[in-house]
């Protein structure tokens, strides 16, 4: 545990020797040993011969298969944690990148098993799926041959796969190592980003502002890199995207997210349509409450007048949440409880350690583990309450091995989302004065919006970045004003902007890291929006069909798992229906407004 402010008690920091003792230990080095003497063996057993092999062989060739991506995902995970928990550490940078290196030549040995896989034709396959050692693999094999229409020559596939460490792992790799070392001046004291940004909700107005100001002032000056970092990675991926036959810049995202182009597209024309019903409506409301006609964009988060603002102790945060969990499924409370019984998370904001928060699923026959940067707000609660929830999926899942525990990004934040839902609930229910109710509303509404429409407004400027980049490279000023323009859009006229505002877009690393991840929040706030609508109609049994769902990690679609609750995501209503949970409650924050 570290030690850190009293009045949030001692913050629980991981200890990655569940993966390797250390980035030099023996068994490391052995496991990296043995995966390359393996795959090297494996590639000249059956390198053109795949598709000759019977049901049962080729099923044990899975199986050999999964076994070796599962040693390279050990390592990339510690590797990755690692990096996360200090990017501004040479040694940990070289580490991070030697380990890159090392697991892609191993894993360009395998590359041609999937290749091969997807040239095998259906009635054939249909064959060899007699099979029961292969048949266990189908929906491994259903998602690799997702990809059969955009697969390349084995040479092509081969080259794009060695040069990935020299390209958009490089990029990546400047931007996240750049992030990490900028440092934020504020009244003296020099601030990390995920600082500076919790400053964005401070009580103190002015220091809101001066926050704003500082984070202006430092993007502005490195805006220039992020541009180049944005304008090369948009190319790549268009040159990329361009040989395989996508339709769209998006459309490869869908297809790892398991999802149809117009269920998506579905998806952003309703929230779009509903900006003036949601965040606009909201905006206004607040700007009310403090008494203006405009709220400065550094005041959108802030804390409500009557919003106590109290610091909330790590160990308070830590039972809320599981107390949440446990009245909802004490399996839940169950799963959720290892992480604090062990060394799953990694709490503290220092320098050099990666912004905003994450649950890395590592390998099934390891554990997830937890980065939060918690400073005691009731956003951290609820950021805690969302990670954990993916953390809790992620066990859940990992008993489908390798190839099948990974859930579609869509559906990943099912839990993690639900985890917040429950966790606000318990809060809710447990303030019985109307103001504290209120303020609780309010804040429950922000995040909403911030997960939907500020996450729909973020995958519009992609798309716009995509769209343009393909007639040349944008400006940082023509990035800014795209940035500028879909900010107004959504957010609506009761936000005040400034210039320094147009490069707040720089610092999201969703659109460095995974393009068009975003819109996977907005899918799974709406998704959780219409269970929760389910939940609290339900009869006994919801909870049990609900861990079922999220113990089938990447075995099944959307269709298949949201069809025991009479969901489809696929019927353009669906979307409206979890958007009007958001409205019901701007509804209610209205009326207690104006009684």
């Amino acid at each position: 545990m570290a030690d850190t402010a009293a009045d949030l008690g001692s913050l629980p920091q991981w200890d990655l020797a569940d993966l390797y003792p250390g980035p030099d230990s023996p068994e490391l080095a052995r496991d990296l040993e043995r995966c390359e003497a393996d795959a090297k063996a494996f590639r000249d057993k059956h390198a053109g011969a795949v598709a000759s092999l019977s049901g049962t062989d080729l099923g044990r060739a899975t199986a050999a298969y999964e076994a070796m991506d599962e040693i390279l995902g050990r390592v990339m995970s510690f590797a990755n944690l690692m990096y996360a928990g200090n990017m501004s550490d040479p040694q940990v940078g070289r580490f991070y990148q030697s380990m890159q290196e090392r697991v892609n030549a191993i894993s360009t040995e395998l590359l041609f098993f999937g290749l091969e896989i997807n040239r095998i034709e259906e009635a054939d396959l249909t064959t060899k799926l007699k099979a029961p050692e292969l048949a266990h693999f189908q929906p491994w094999l259903r998602d690799t041959r997702a990809y059969r229409e955009h697969q390349l020559s084995d040479e092509l596939e081969k080259l794009l796969h060695e040069k990935y460490v020299a390209g958009r792992a490089a990029w990546t790799r400047l931007f996240d190592e750049t992030m990490a070392r900028l440092r934020f001046t504020l009244d003296g004291e020099e601030l990390t980003t995920a600082q500076v940004l919790d400053r964005l909700s401070h009580r103190d107005a002015a220091m809101r502002r001066k926050a704003a100001h500082s984070l202006a002032e430092v993007l502005g000056k490195n805006v220039g890199l992020f541009a180049l970092v944005t304008n090369t990675l948009a190319k790549d991926k268009q040159i990329e995207d361009k040989w395989r036959r996508y339709a769209k810049p998006i459309s490869s995202r869908n297809i790892a997210n398991q999802v149809e182009d117009d269920v998506v597209e579905a998806l952003v024309t309703a929230v779009r349509g509903k900006y003036s019903r949601l965040s606009h409506r909201y905006y206004a409301l607040k700007a009310k409450w403090f008494g203006v006609d405009q709220l400065d964009y550094w005041d959108r988060n802030a804390p409500l007048p009557e919003d106590d603002d109290a610091q909330i102790p790590w160990t308070e945060a830590r039972d809320t949440v599981l107390k949440a969990y446990a009245g909802f499924s004490p399996k839940l409370a169950e799963v959720g409880q290892k992480f604090f019984d062990n060394a799953w998370i990694d709490a503290p904001t220092r320098p050099g350690k990666a912004s905003g928060a994450f649950a890395h699923p590592t390998v099934p026959s390891a554990h997830p583990y937890l980065l939060l940067n918690y400073q005691g707000k009731t956003r951290d609660v609820m950021t805690l309450a969302h990670e954990l929830g993916h953390g809790v999926h992620q066990v859940l899942a990992s008993r489908h091995g390798q190839l099948m525990c990974d859930t579609p990004l869509t559906l990943a934040e099912t839990a993690s989302v639900f985890g917040e839902m429950l966790t606000f609930q318990a809060l809710l229910q447990s303030r019985s004065d109307p103001v504290g109710r209120r303020v609780m509303l309010a804040s429950k509404v922000e995040d909403m919006l911030n997960t939907v429409v500020r996450q729909i407004a973020f995958h519009t400027f992609e798309a716009r970045i995509h769209d343009e980049r393909r007639s040349g490279e944008l400006t940082p000023d023509r990035l800014g004003e795209i940035w500028m323009d879909v900010q107004a859009e959504s957010l609506g006229p009761a936000i005040r902007f400034d210039d320094g505002y147009k490069s707040f877009w720089s610092y999201i690393p969703h659109f460095v890291h995974s393009p068009f991840y975003v819109y996977a929040y907005a899918f799974g706030d709406c998704l959780v929006n219409s269970l929760y609508a389910v939940f609290q109609d339900a009869e006994a049994g919801f909870a049990d069909k609900y861990l079922e769902m999220l113990a089938a990690g990447g075995t099944k679609r959307h269709k298949e798992l949201l069809a025991p609750f009479g969901l489809d995501a696929s019927d353009p209503a669906f979307w409206d229906k979890g958007l009007e949970l958001v409205e019901t409650m701007i509804d209610q924050l209205e009326a207690a407004t104006a009684a």
